[in-house]
């Protein structure tokens, strides 16, 4: 049997094993699939994580669960050689190895672009994971718990001020959804008042949300601003040493939490460690067929889509235009990866991808959402119900479909969870300090009663 070697298992590389394992026929081809996680990240649900309305494991789809009759290994490819047909894997556990392969699908993903601002890596976080989605949650959480405790002060307001730099999707959904769960935490606080809440987001162009159209990306920042946040336009982050948030406009002020959504980059593996064609900007050089290469020099046994790959967009109006690294395209692409990869195993032709556009949709927190299809544009309650209705179709299987729905249901009837687990980061905290205590304790004697020995 050929082996097929899928690289990454995100969105495209999940739909392109799950869609093998259901066409290929008995003893044609075996499947492995390489990625650190074991499980699938469904980032449209993201923002409702950090904001309670969806359960964290629900937002993620179980790879072994799932991909059934696939090998699965945990952990990362760190070179392609695709001249010998071999990749190194480094396993979670144990020392680097070979791989051997006949045809491989590089569905790697990109990663959070960094940039060099002070402070950032010792004190932002991203919102590309669930686990960073719960953290998130858990902090704002436990930072309201600790301010209730405080007079009125700069470490209250620092404890209160939340910041988030970039101002596409993710950082904009995010910073919607939490800044609802914020204003909804202070009724359980006495001790606080809205007022004291300070949320900002950073964005160095003059808009946000470049997908949708100026009008609506207006009304965002208008809504956002109406609810108490702060939109920074043409504005970028200088530094965050300590929390201590420095902007180019000038402005500064203490942030117990910022989160960093600035986009994403070229997968550093593709990059550099590949002897496939890339681009200028890192990503991988894909058809219109999704098979590796151009039109006129392919790339034999080699596929790749996804965020890392730069896929022409035949439905695009200029020329040259790549299709945007989202989930609309990711799963659609993973989906015919998979159909085209077994007819050329069966001696038939690819089909070449285009899909044009549904219209995007986001989430700006609990009842407020925004839709665009051309010039159709619906704001608030309806487009959030949208959003809603689109991704729990859009979520992969019928046993995540269900598991959402009623988080969803309860949700609406006895309100989110506001309980934050942030021990569960340190779980051995607690124990080491008893233990500690335990040793530190000056030895106590114990008297016998009368007429016993000890």
């Amino acid at each position: 049997m050929r082996t097929i070697l899928v690289v990454g298992g995100g969105y495209a590389g999940f739909y392109t094993a799950w869609k093998l394992e259901k066409k290929l026929r008995r003893g044609e081809a075996r499947v492995i699939v390489v990625d650190p996680r074991p499980y699938m990240t469904y980032q449209p649900f993201l923002p409702e994580v950090l904001a309670g309305s969806v359960e964290a494991r629900h937002a993620a789809v179980s790879l072994r669960r799932h991909l059934r009759r696939t090998r699965l290994i945990a952990g990362r490819v760190t070179r392609i050689d695709h001249a010998k047909r071999t990749v190194r894997v480094r396993p979670a556990v144990g020392e680097e190895y070979p791989l051997e392969y006949d045809i491989i699908v590089v569905t790697a993903g990109a990663v959070t672009r960094a940039l060099a601002v002070p402070g950032v890596a010792e004190h932002a976080i991203g919102m590309k994971h669930v686990e960073e989605a719960v953290a998130i949650r858990d902090r704002l959480l436990t930072a309201f718990d600790q301010a209730a405790g405080l007079p009125p002060g700069p470490q209250r307001r620092k404890l209160l001020t939340v910041t988030y730099v970039g101002g596409g999707f993710s950082g904009v959904e995010g910073f919607g959804e939490l800044l609802t769960l914020a204003r909804a935490l202070v009724r359980r606080y006495p001790e606080l008042s809205r007022d004291e809440l300070s949320f900002h987001l950073v964005e160095a162009s003059g808009r946000i949300l470049p997908e949708v159209g100026d009008g609506p990306g207006e009304w965002v920042v208008r809504s956002l601003e109406k609810r108490g946040g702060r939109v920074h336009l043409n504005t970028q982050l200088l530094s965050a040493n300590d929390g201590h948030v420095v902007l180019s406009s000038g402005e500064e002020f203490e942030s117990e939490l910022i989160v960093w959504t600035v986009g994403n980059a070229a997968n550093p593996m593709v990059h550099n460690h590949t002897d496939l064609p890339v681009n200028a900007r890192g990503m991988l050089v894909v058809r219109a067929d999704l098979r590796v290469g151009t039109e006129q020099e392919p790339v034999p046994d080699a596929w790749g889509a996804g965020d890392d790959a730069a896929v022409p967009d035949l439905a695009a109006t200029r020329d040259g235009a790549t299709t945007v690294p989202n989930a609309q395209h990711a799963v659609r692409q993973g989906k015919l990866l998979a159909r085209n990869l077994i007819a050329t195993l069966r001696g038939r032709e690819p089909k070449p991808y285009v899909h044009h556009s549904l219209g995007v949709v986001a989430t700006l927190g609990l009842g407020r959402g925004l839709f665009q299809f051309r010039r159709l544009v619906v704001k608030g309650l309806p487009a959030w119900l949208m959003h809603r209705g689109y991704h729990v179709l859009a979520v992969p299987t019928w046993e995540r479909k269900f598991r959402v729905l009623a988080v969803w249901v309860t949700a609406a009837l006895f309100g989110r969870d506001i309980v934050s687990l942030t021990s569960v980061q340190h779980p051995r905290e607690e124990f080491v300090a008893g233990a500690g205590a335990t040793l530190r304790a000056p030895a106590r004697k114990v008297v016998a009663p009368a007429g016993e020995t000890r």
